[in-house]
């Protein structure tokens, strides 16, 4: 047990450090645009980020699935296979990025119309979308190969390529907005920057521990025929079309929280900036043991070691839980003292401070859907993802925000903002992702065996 737990750790506890610089430097951002004398710089950068990021964290099944996929290939000590999962992963997102590049224009219009909020709101947005969007081919690549050194169980290459992303982007935020004035612009411009070197990095790093002495080998034309077997390129769709339309239906919630806030006045989007960047920091740390069992999953399914399953989420169960009720603690003792130092906007401290339960809230509730994510991403099961995602979304948190909205409207209770309706159909949508994840877990899919691959 003690040997299994030490596994767990060796894998999570790097994905945990590198997993909050990504939340940690939005605060960041949040923090040194919160301190500009107007809400809406903070409000359309918000926006303009949210409306890029919904792209790149659609893309997130390119991470998803690569990871799977990859630790499948180690777990039968499969070379060749691991690199076409690295090199297929790679083509789709160079591909998906151009793609958005292409068509900014029209999608940028589309979000901004959907988005709504203030004249200024929507145009420090449009500045900020204008320069982040020419990053995301390197953003997207980026997703692949973090995931893909990830099912290669490389926790700590991905925790120091991440730092690395990140630490240039913290530098070049403050040497942008603090020491040249740039404002909205100075943070699109240093995370561009940062992506690009990631991705250059990233390649670099792979190409020399891994292939170092058989490049060209690794872009043969036998190695490219195979990245585009039609049949394997169909598995790998289909694997990815249910991750995306499980990821689209989260992000669906997301924007639906940004955009609603936006149209609430500049001061609840603002402050909502603030308690999502708390919200990621939470996803993004308790993902640190999710990740593990992926990892460890997926290569106990590659090996066909069908009898580790049932140990391997026992023990990241109990380090789940630990780390739930560590968050949770976290935020009711300095949660206040974070918003003070994120914004020395009056206003938008006081709103934010409002739905700081929620936060609290939050990690005990949600923790069970980052953990059961990570189980069937190791198992490749995308459609039990889907499925679950689905429910939630449609049969929960639009149900819930319709029902409070409409009961927050009512003379008796207007003393009650309409903010607290989308975080409560956001906490029941976390809620209803775990307890459906939970229930096929424990009463389909552990009874069964797993089936071994061929």
């Amino acid at each position: 047990m003690k040997s299994l737990d030490r596994k767990i750790i060796a894998l999570a506890v790097p994905m945990i450090l590198s997993n909050i610089t990504v939340p940690l430097l939005g605060m960041v951002d949040t923090a040194v645009i919160g301190h500009l004398p107007h809400a809406y710089y903070l409000g359309g950068s918000t926006v303009g980020a949210m409306i890029i990021t919904f792209i790149t964290w659609l893309c997130g099944f390119l991470r998803m699935s690569t990871t799977g996929l990859a630790a499948q290939a180690l777990g039968r000590q499969n070379n060749d296979d691991a690199t076409l999962v690295l090199l297929r992963g790679l083509l789709v997102a160079a591909a998906i990025g151009l793609v958005c590049i292409v068509l900014q224009n029209p999608y940028f219009q589309l979000s901004l119309w959907l988005a709504g909020g203030s004249e200024q709101v929507q145009f420090y947005a449009k500045q900020y979308m204008d320069i982040r969007v020419w990053g995301l081919p390197a953003a997207l690549a980026n997703i692949v190969m973090l995931g893909w050194l990830l099912g290669q169980h490389q926790a700590k290459a991905v925790m120091w390529l991440l730092i690395l992303i990140n630490s240039i982007n913290l530098s070049l935020d403050l040497l942008f907005v603090l020491a040249f004035n740039w404002q909205v612009q100075g943070v699109a411009a240093a995370t561009l920057v940062a992506e690009y070197s990631g991705l250059i990095a990233g390649l670099g790093f792979i190409l020399h521990r891994y292939y170092q002495a058989s490049i060209s080998q690794l872009f043969s034309r036998q190695v490219l025929a195979d990245v585009m077997n039609v049949s394997q390129l169909a598995a790998y769709f289909k694997l990815n079309r249910d991750i995306l339309i499980r990821t689209l239906c989260l992000e669906v919630c997301f924007v639906f929280m940004t955009f609603q806030g936006a149209r609430l006045g500049d001061n609840v989007v603002a402050a909502n900036a603030i308690l999502m960047n708390f919200l990621l920091l939470i996803s993004f740390g308790l993902d640190g043991i999710a990740n593990a069992a992926e990892a460890m999953i997926g290569k106990a399914k590659g090996a066909g070691a069908n009898n580790e399953l049932a140990l391997i989420l026992k023990r990241c169960t109990l380090w789940t839980i630990v780390f739930a009720l560590a968050y949770s603690l976290a935020f009711a003792l300095a949660g206040d003292w974070l918003i003070n130092q994120i914004t020395s906007i009056t206003d938008v401290r006081t709103e934010a401070k409002k739905y700081l339960g929620w936060i609290m809230l939050l990690p005990l509730i949600g923790c069970w859907c980052y953990l059961y994510d990570g189980v069937y991403v190791g198992m490749t099961r995308a459609d039990i993802m889907r499925n679950s995602m689905i429910v939630a979304t449609f049969a929960v948190f639009f149900p819930l925000w319709w029902l409070f909205q409409s009961l927050f409207s009512q003379p008796l209770f207007l003393q009650i903002s309409l903010n607290h309706a989308l975080w409560l159909a956001f906490s029941g949508f976390m809620l209803a992702r775990g307890a459906t994840l939970g229930w096929h877990l424990y009463s389909r899919l552990l009874p069964q065996p797993i089936a071994t691959p061929q």
